[in-house]
C-alpha cells in the first residue's frame, strides 16, 4: 500500500483523477493474457506528458516503488502482471499520431496508439508499417515496442525492431533521452534504441517513437494449399524459401487447430486437411501473379491435395482474418488457454511439429500447432484447466520438453512473446548463464534500484535442461 505522501505526490503530478487505487479499479491490472499470474498493484496512473512520466518515476526511485508500463495487456509471458504491486503506469492519454512524415517516410507516436489505428492512418497516404501481432486491434504500439512484437508478415518485412528508428525514454533517474530519430544511418555510440526495443518495460519508459514507414504494396494476393500430413506441409515451406520465395505471410495450422477455427469463424475451412498453409504475396502486380503461380506449383509438388488462390480481396482478408483468431478460437475450448512460441530454423518446421505432436502424446496433454512457419515461429498451445494440478504438472513437463526441443533443432526459446515470467526459468538454456550475467549488469547499470517491472527476465532460479528421447 502507498504511503499518504507518495499518493499526494502521484495525484500533484498528474491530477487526482488519473491515480486509480479503488481495489474494484485496479483488479484489471492484476493481470494480463497470461493464465494463472495475478497481483494486485498498489495503484494506476495515468500521465498525460513526457514530464508526467519522468516525475512519477523520479517519485517511485526516491521511494524504491515498483513501475510496471503497460500497453493493452495482450502479452503472453506475463510480462505486464505487477508481481511486486506498486504502480502499473498506463498510456491512454499518451495515444496521439504526432507525425506522419511523407518526405521522410517516418511516423512520429506516443506509446498509447492502438496498432491497427496507425496501420489504417498510414495506409490513408498510400504508406505502410509492416509489423501486424494478432493483437493489433488493442495492443499499442509502445507494448509492440516493450516486446518487439512480431505478427503474420515478419518473414518478409520483419518485427517491431526493425521499424523502431528513433525513441524518446524516461531513464529509472527520471532523466529523459532522446535517441534516433528519422535517420537511415546513425552509429553514434552504443545503440540505445535497439536495446530499449524488446526489453520489457524493464530498463526504462519509453513516451514516443519514431518509426519507419513502406510506400504501400500495389497488389496482394492470397492462398490455401491443403495437406494430408504435418510433414508434407512443413517440407513444403522449406521448398518455397530454396525457392528464393519470401511471400509477406506463410502460416501454418495442424488439423486440430484448423478444426477449432473453422467452428469460431465458419469461413469453410477444410477441417478434413491434416495440415494447412495459408500464403500471402504483395508487392508489385506481376511480381505477385509470379510467385503466387510458383508457389502453388510447389504446394502440388509437395503433396497438396488442394491449393485454392483467393477469388477477391474480401475472401483472402477473411482467411487471414481467421488466422489471427486461432486463439480466440481454441480459447473456447476448456478453462485455461497457454499459447507459446517457440522459434526453429525453417528447415527443421516439420522435425519440430512432429516433435510437439509426440511430446504431446508422451505428456497426455492436447496441443494443437499453428504460427509463423516461414520465419520458423510455432505456437505450440494447449487447452487445460489452471485448477486441475496434476495435469498442469504434465502441460509444463511437455512445454520444458518443445522448448529443449528447439534449442536443440537450433532454435530458441520465444521468438516474439518475449521471457517476462514465464520464460525466465529457461533464459540460461538459450543464451548460457554468462549471458544471463551480461543482461543482469545492462539491467543493473540502468535501474540500480530495481524498480522497472521487477521480476521479469532474470529468475531466480535457472531449470535444469530436460532431455528429449530422439
Amino acid at each position: 500500500m502507498l504511503t499518504k505522501q507518495v499518493r499526494d505526490g502521484l495525484a500533484t503530478i498528474v491530477g487526482e483523477e488519473n491515480v486509480l487505487d479503488a481495489p474494484m479499479d485496479l483488479v484489471v491490472y492484476s493481470y494480463d493474457a497470461t493464465p494463472d499470474y495475478q497481483t494486485l498493484p498498489d495503484a494506476v496512473v495515468k500521465p498525460r506528458s513526457t514530464k508526467d512520466v519522468a516525475n512519477i518515476i523520479k517519485l517511485c526511485n526516491e521511494f524504491h516503488i515498483p513501475l510496471v508500463p503497460r500497453g493493452s495487456g495482450t502479452n503472453l509471458c506475463a510480462g505486464t502482471t505487477p508481481l511486486h504491486s506498486g504502480i502499473v503506469m498506463i498510456f491512454n492519454h499518451m495515444n496521439r499520431i504526432l507525425e506522419i512524415d511523407e518526405d521522410n517516410l517516418t511516423a512520429v507516436v506516443q506509446p498509447g496508439v492502438i496498432t491497427l489505428d496507425l496501420i489504417h492512418a498510414v495506409e490513408e497516404k498510400e504508406l505502410f508499417y509492416p509489423p501486424d501481432p494478432s493483437s493489433m486491434k488493442i495492443s499499442t504500439i509502445g507494448g509492440n515496442i516493450n516486446e518487439c512484437s512480431g505478427g503474420l508478415r515478419g518473414l518478409k518485412y520483419g518485427v517491431t525492431k526493425d521499424y523502431v528508428t528513433g525513441l524518446e525514454f524516461v531513464l529509472p533517474n527520471g532523466e529523459i533521452v532522446r535517441t534516433g530519430g528519422k535517420l537511415a544511418k546513425d552509429v553514434a555510440g552504443y545503440d540505445l534504441t535497439s536495446l530499449l526495443v524488446g526489453s520489457e518495460g524493464t530498463l526504462a519508459v519509453v513516451t514516443e517513437a519514431t518509426l519507419k514507414l513502406l510506400p504501400k504494396p500495389e497488389a496482394k494476393q492470397t492462398m490455401l494449399a491443403m495437406y494430408s500430413s504435418l510433414e508434407a506441409a512443413g517440407e513444403t515451406v522449406s521448398s518455397i524459401i530454396a525457392n528464393k520465395i519470401i511471400p509477406a505471410t506463410l502460416e501454418f495450422l495442424d488439423q486440430a487447430t484448423i478444426q477449432a477455427v473453422e467452428a469460431f469463424a465458419g469461413i469453410g475451412l477444410p477441417t478434413e486437411a491434416g495440415a494447412v498453409l495459408l500464403m500471402e504475396q504483395d508487392g508489385p502486380v506481376e511480381v505477385v501473379q509470379r510467385d503466387m503461380k510458383k508457389m502453388k506449383e510447389l504446394c502440388e509438388a509437395g503433396g497438396a491435395f488442394s491449393v485454392n488462390v483467393a477469388a477477391s480481396a474480401a475472401e483472402g482478408e477473411a482467411l487471414m482474418q481467421a488466422r489471427r483468431a486461432a486463439l480466440s478460437a481454441l480459447a473456447r475450448l476448456k478453462p485455461t488457454t497457454i499459447l507459446e512460441d517457440a522459434t526453429v530454423p525453417r528447415s527443421k518446421i516439420a522435425e519440430m511439429v512432429r516433435a510437439i505432436v509426440n511430446i504431446a502424446e508422451k505428456n497426455n496433454v492436447q496441443i494443437c500447432t499453428f504460427g509463423h512457419a516461414g520465419d520458423g515461429n510455432l505456437h505450440p498451445t494447449c487447452m487445460t484447466d489452471v485448477r486441475n494440478k496434476e495435469e498442469m504438472e504434465r502441460v509444463e513437463k511437455a512445454f520444458e520438453e518443445i522448448f529443449a526441443k528447439a534449442i536443440q533443432l537450433g532454435g530458441t526459446i520465444t521468438g516474439e512473446h518475449g521471457v517476462g515470467v514465464m520464460k525466465s526459468p529457461y533464459l540460461a538454456w538459450k543464451i548460457g548463464e554468462e549471458g544471463v550475467k551480461a543482461m543482469a549488469a545492462v539491467k543493473q547499470a540502468f535501474d540500480p534500484n530495481n524498480i522497472m517491472n521487477p521480476g521479469k527476465i532474470f529468475a531466480k532460479e535457472t531449470r535444469k535442461r530436460v532431455m528429449i528421447q530422439q
